[in-house]
This record gives structure tokens, sequence and C-alpha cells, in this order.
């Protein structure tokens, strides 16, 4: 079990060093001039030298990466030229509302996907797994953008019995949540019912039933540890990519989390805001990660003894 757990935070190493590459390679490409966005286009060359030697710009691109790796070694992310502030600061000041945004949405998620999943899963083939198919299939085919849309036209608008947008009461994050839940509770339910009906089929599983115990008792009893095994993986991954996927959601329903934060430093040409708000993503989908290692380590003997 040490070995394991040192052996993934070698590889979340690796991990936040590849995101804070790439980050700074994608920005530093992007369209655009922070110094020219910062002062305005009636800016003369003078002052935007001066800006960029003031904000390290001048200096080639290699040496501005080995000061960027360095500072972020230290845990210093810059400051937001944009804010006059710690670009970090202002990254957890937003990281919060994504939090509550997140958190609400993975509780719905496994909930409803783990429902529907082992109601599918129980009886392959049957009705209730064909709804359950053709329903999971539609939520993953549409976009997340447009099944926002949809709810603020259904529920805000049409039968006004939550709010639009903003935030403040728990009304606020019920469409928000929903919305950036439906993709999830699709990939969680398909993921429990092909996992359940597989485990199903285990000599295991018809010995018990061949024992005289009910459907119910063979399901919950025998069945069910074993198939959420791919399950706990799937949402530790899909947990973290909530967070990054919460941008969008964000800015259509006015949610004041990373996501209008994101945007806003990206129009500006804002590095350090990026930067701060990419790393942060990237360590809380490591340490998830680690998490549902752990989680399946406990689900799974073997892997805690070794056996596999």
């Amino acid at each position: 079990m040490i070995r394991m757990i040192a052996h993934r935070l070698l590889v979340g190493v690796f991990v936040m060093w590849g995101a804070a590459s790439l980050i700074f390679l994608i920005v530093r490409a992007a369209p655009g001039d922070p110094a020219t966005v910062l002062l305005g286009p009636d800016a003369d060359r003078s002052q935007i030298d001066s800006l960029h030697a003031s904000l390290g710009l001048d200096r080639p691109l290699g040496a501005q990466y080995l000061s960027y790796l360095g500072d972020v070694s230290r845990l210093d992310f810059g400051e937001s030229h944009r804010l006059g502030r710690p670009a970090m600061d202002a990254v957890l000041d937003r990281l919060p509302a994504t939090v509550d945004l997140t958190l609400t949405a993975t509780v719905i998620a496994v909930v409803v996907g783990l429902t529907l999943g082992l109601l599918a899963g129980g009886r392959p083939g049957g009705a209730v797994d064909r709804v359950v198919s053709a329903c999971t299939i539609a939520l993953q085919s549409f976009p997340t953008f447009w099944i926002g849309i949809m709810l603020v036209l259904v529920f805000a608008l049409g039968l006004r019995v939550l709010p639009s947008s903003g935030s403040g009461t728990p009304e606020h994050l019920v469409l928000p949540a929903v919305t950036l839940s439906f993709p999830f509770i699709a990939i969680i339910a398909r993921l429990t019912r092909t996992s359940l009906a597989e485990t199903m089929r285990e000599g295991y599983v018809q010995t018990a039933r061949a024992k005289g115990l009910t459907d119910r008792q063979v399901l919950l009893g025998h069945a069910l540890r074993n198939s959420l095994i791919p399950v706990v993986t799937v949402v530790g991954v899909q947990v973290g990519a909530l967070v990054g996927g919460a941008v969008i959601v964000e800015n259509v329903f006015a949610w004041p989390g990373l996501g209008s934060l994101v945007v806003d430093a990206v129009a500006n040409r804002d590095y350090a805001v990026v930067q701060g708000a990419t790393l942060l993503v990237a360590g809380i989908v490591v340490v998830l990660n680690l998490v549902a290692d752990l989680l399946i380590a406990q689900l799974d003997p073997r892997i805690r003894t070794g056996a596999v």
C-alpha cells in the first residue's frame, strides 16, 4: 500500500510538471499582448516596452519558463496585472463557489447514476434496462450548455420556480448543479450497468443464488461490492473533470466561481491567473485520483495484499 501511494505521488509530481509546462506554452502561444490589453490601443511603444520589462515578457521564452518553474516550486504563482493582487489569492477566493457546485453535481450524479445502473444491471435486457440505456445515451449526446439553456427556459422562464442566474441561496445552485451532473449521471449509470451485468454472471453469484438467497441479497451482499471498483475509478477521474467543465456551466448561469474568473483572465491575457487556476485544477485531479486508488484498494483486497 505504501509503495502504491509513493508511486502515485511520484506520478502526480510529473503530472503537475506537465500541466505547468503545457499551460505556460499555451497562454504564450495565444494571440494578443497583455501589455496592449492592459494599457489600451492608444499606448505608445515605449509604454508597452516598459510594461513588458516589468512583467518579465522581454526576456527569452526559455528564461521565462525557468523562472516560472522556480516560482511555482516555491508556490509563488505571480501577480495578476489586471486585478493588482496575487493570482492564487484571486483563484482561491472563487474556489469555494466552484467546489460547492462540483460537489453538489457529484452527489446528484452518484445517487441518480448508481440507482439507474443498479435498476438496469439487475435485469439486463429488460424494459428498465432499455429505458435507462436510451436516457443515458440522450444525456451524453446533448451539449452541456444546451442542457443548461433548456433548463433555464423551462424552470426559470416557463414555470418560474427557480432563478436563472446568480448565487446566494440554495435555489440558485439547483439548475447549474443539475446541468453539470447530467453527463456524469449517464457515465456512472452506463458503467454501473455494464459492470453489474458482468458480475451477475460470475460463479460466486450463481452459487449465492443456488443457496436460496433472494435477488436483493445477491445484488447488495455479493455483486455490488465488486461492481463498484470501476465506478469508483471513473468517479475519481470525472470529479476532477467536473471542476474544469464547470467553466462553461458557470458562465451560462453567471455562477461566481472559477469559470468566470478564467474566462475574464483569458480575455485580458492575465497569464498568472490562468496558470494558477489550471495548476489548482490539476492538483485537485491528482489528489482525487489518489483518493480513488485508496478506495479501490479497500474494495479489492488483491490490491491491498499486492496480489495484483
